[in-house]
């Protein structure tokens, strides 16, 4: 990351496809040609993990720390590779337009267990044997979790047999005998998914795009490593949570936010070199060219929140592993590449602590203008070499839809005579993605919203409500000559091609 480059954020999930969401298929390899017709550099996608199937649907919130989201394999590339019939895709009948998680769910599962039956048929099985067995430190405990969950109609581990729950040997013998075909169809699916998520990512490496990755500091207690790795984690005698994690009130809640996963035992990690955490860290840095860590200062201190409260007012700072954590990454892997998301209630002792570690942080356009031009790190006077500029985040209004309907007349102003030019709702997003390329920091993210100029109703996500997010997808008809043009031409001007 030292030389000046240019992407876009866009998340697997928005990408077009026919299937009712963005996956691993000919949308994710026709953005790649766009991403390279544009100049750019860079693509940055949301976590990748997989979510789980009720609720928000979050890629924060996710079932495990390792395996990927299936509703990103592509049925085109399994019908394409023997594992799907043209009669099986001509029976897919999803709506354009956002996200409809519940129809997306009931299809892909369909298709996955046509899909599963033919694999099983196939003599030649090397390359699943071997994936299984490199992979298997996670993958057999994550299959298993899997395949109980659905022997007990999605019932959450918590609430499971005891033996279950707290891994007695014999019962866990037993259940996998009984269940060893869903713990292989749930392998199977994870051995399609980095498959066709590596030969995409060899597609952007060899069009000259980096992939930058998002790894989230926490996994929901509901979670495959939780109920495998209990002791890493914040548990009483009844594996309860003890505390649980969110952030005080800040920019996005007068009430902070509260995620409600479990916080880490960092003593317990300590003792074995964050060995989980490693492992972790190791695969991402395979996923990915570059790696963000979301909600970085929860490393460097986390806010802990009793359990059972209903807000994360009444939390408190804890120290967490800070210096001995980075000491061991940095052992292990020499130079990671390493992006800091370092937003929202960041203290000096944390902002030293990023600097003293020469890891780029993230400045973010929306986030500045706040009339306090010499404190105020995202204003673009104040940015640095070593940082991501962004004009926004996925956790923000469109900036379009943010001049529209979150500032007054006077913040227009104040915004207008520090450009330089009367802003307006249609030229807006062009002069923050001229102000962003033009920026002294040496890489720059657009969100695909941005790019286009679209409105709030494009917004990805709205941070403490639970329900209309990770929705929005792009349509190749909102991709026009203009906004093309206009973005080779920034690239070309600002040296970021």
């Amino acid at each position: 990351m030292n030389k000046r480059a240019s992407g876009i954020l866009l998340h697997i999930s928005s990408l077009p496809s026919k299937y009712g969401i963005g996956d691993f298929g000919p949308g994710a390899y026709r953005f790649v040609d766009f991403l390279k017709e544009t100049k750019q550099s860079r693509w940055q996608v949301l976590p990748l993990n997989q979510i789980k199937f009720t609720g928000t649907h979050s890629p924060y919130d996710c079932l495990s720390a390792f395996a990927g989201n299936i509703l990103f394999i592509s049925p085109d590339l399994l019908y394409r590779d023997g594992l799907l019939d043209k009669a099986d895709l001509k029976t897919v009948k999803l709506p354009a337009g956002k996200v409809d998680y519940a129809k997306v769910i009931s299809c892909k599962q369909k298709l996955f267990a046509k899909a599963f039956e033919k694999f099983k048929e196939q003599k030649q099985k090397d390359d699943f044997e071997s994936f299984c067995e490199k992979e298997k430190d996670w993958l057999d405990d994550y299959s298993l979790f899997m395949a109980i969950k659905e022997h007990l109609n999605n019932k959450p581990w918590s609430r499971w047999d005891k033996k279950l729950r707290d891994r007695d040997k014999k019962a866990m013998t037993c259940v996998e005998k009984e269940l060893a075909d869903r713990c292989e169809y749930h392998k199977f699916l994870q051995f399609i998914f980095f498959n066709q998520w590596q030969n995409l990512k060899q597609y952007c490496n060899n069009s000259g795009i980096q992939i930058i990755g998002d790894i989230p500091i926490y996994v929901t207690y509901e979670s495959a490593d939780v109920w495998a790795n209990p002791s890493i984690f914040q548990l009483d005698r009844d594996k309860r949570p003890k505390g649980v994690s969110g952030v005080p009130p800040d920019y996005f809640s007068k009430t902070g936010q509260l995620w409600s996963n479990p916080l880490y035992d960092w003593e317990r990690l300590k003792k074995n070199d964050y060995g989980w955490w490693m492992r972790r860290m190791d695969q991402n840095f395979r996923l990915f060219d570059i790696v963000r860590i979301d909600h970085f200062r929860g490393l460097v201190a986390y806010w802990q929140i009793p359990a059972g409260n209903k807000t994360a007012m009444n939390g408190k700072w804890v120290a967490g592993p800070k210096n001995d954590f980075f000491k061991i990454l940095f052992k292990r892997f020499s130079a990671p590449p390493i992006i800091v998301e370092d937003l929202g209630d960041i203290t000096s002792d944390v902002r030293r602590f990023v600097k003293k570690l020469c890891l780029p942080g993230m400045k973010v356009l929306c986030f500045a203008f706040d009339g306090k031009t010499k404190t105020n790190p995202h204003y673009p006077h104040n940015h640095i070499e070593n940082a991501i500029c962004y004009t926004g985040t996925h956790d923000n209004n469109t900036i379009r839809g943010w001049f529209e309907k979150e500032l007054n007349s006077e913040h227009k102003k104040e915004i207008s005579d520090y450009i330089g030019c009367k802003l307006t709702r249609s030229n807006i997003h062009t002069q923050f993605m001229r102000i962003a390329l033009k920026s002294v920091c040496r890489t720059c993210i657009i969100p695909m919203q941005d790019v286009l100029g679209l409105g709030g109703k494009a917004r990805m996500n709205h941070p403490a409500k639970l329900r209309g997010n990770w929705q929005w997808r792009l349509e190749w008809k909102q991709v026009t000559k203009k906004a093309t043009a206009e973005l080779v031409d920034m690239a070309k001007t600002y040296n970021r091609t």
